[in-house]
């Protein structure tokens, strides 16, 4: 994995980090999910956001791709 992550996106609804990742891998970006597994901290109440991250160097390419679809990104 690439020490250097930016975070696109941060959200509560796991449905919308399933079709950004979907999105990512089919035009080959890789990503990776974090605080997938903070459920078991917070009782399975979908309190604690899920964080989408990808390698700098696509950051750019990867924003517009969920851009495109709809994906409303925080400002960087």
């Amino acid at each position: 994995m690439c020490k250097d992550m930016k975070e696109l996106l941060r959200t509560n609804d796991p449905t919308i980090i399933a079709f950004a990742t979907a999105l990512l891998r089919g035009e080959d970006i890789d990503c990776f999910e974090m605080d997938v597994h903070m459920s078991v901290l917070e009782g399975s109440i979908g309190i604690m956001p899920r964080r989408l991250m990808v390698a700098d160097r696509d950051a750019f390419q990867a924003r517009a791709i969920l851009r495109e679809n709809d994906i409303e990104l925080p400002e960087r």
